[in-house]
């Protein structure tokens, strides 16, 4: 049993709410089957490809050309996806989650590092930044429009390693509401947490986890 040292977070649909619960809704708007949308708006999430979304979150793309690639995408399926009306429904979400952003402050006082490890955007930074007091609450951030990889490459969280430390991958819990991510996280020896829509739920099974490493 390893004690846990580090606590390791996603920022969508973990601290906000999903992305992925907003496309479904376009989905049923659209009659477009979800798995369908899914994949032409954001690849297959479970890898690291080229897709335009996922160059995009690597910073290789403009927030433009992607959006260009992958109206695209759609329209060889007869679809009309606009990424920029999809980016705005999901900025209408209900904020930012308080429970989560307790608990972050109570783990610091713990004496746990904490992180944030994002796929994310470049156009987006400030204003996802200024949702969280993100120098505050944590000790790593990693954008991965910044570091140039994005979840699930096993880079981006050996990279998150590094940063931490003198930290150890089986002494860090990392969080995050898409299962391929986890799925990369607990390959290095992480212990991995995949939130749902109950956040409690997943807090409970992070205490437990610290417990453990406690006895």
């Amino acid at each position: 049993m390893h004690m846990i040292k580090a606590v390791l977070f996603d920022l969508g649909g973990v601290f906000t709410d999903s992305p992925f619960e907003t496309l479904r809704a376009i989905g049923e708007e659209l009659a477009v089957d979800l798995e369908l949308a899914l994949g032409l708006v954001f690849g297959p999430y479970h890898k690291d490809t080229d897709h335009p979304w996922h160059r995009l979150e690597r910073g290789e793309l403009s927030l433009a050309q992607a959006r260009d690639e992958i109206a695209g995408l759609a329209a060889a399926h007869g679809l009309r996806l606009d990424l920029f009306e999809i980016l705005a429904r999901m900025s209408g979400g209900s904020g930012t989650q308080e429970i989560l952003i307790e608990r972050v402050r109570a783990l610091r006082a713990d004496g746990y590092r904490t992180g944030l490890l994002t796929n994310n955007i470049a156009e987006f930074r400030d204003a996802w930044k200024s949702m969280i007091q993100v120098d505050e609450l944590f000790d790593v951030v990693l954008d991965s429009s910044e570091v140039g990889r994005r979840k699930p490459d096993p880079k981006f969280f050996e990279l998150a390693i590094e940063r931490l430390g003198d930290v150890a991958p089986e002494q860090c819990v990392f969080l995050d509401d898409f299962e391929g991510n986890t799925a990369a996280a607990s390959a290095l020896g992480m212990r991995a947490i995949v939130v749902g829509a109950d956040r409690h739920a997943a807090l409970a099974e992070l205490d437990a986890i610290l417990a453990e490493g406690a006895r």
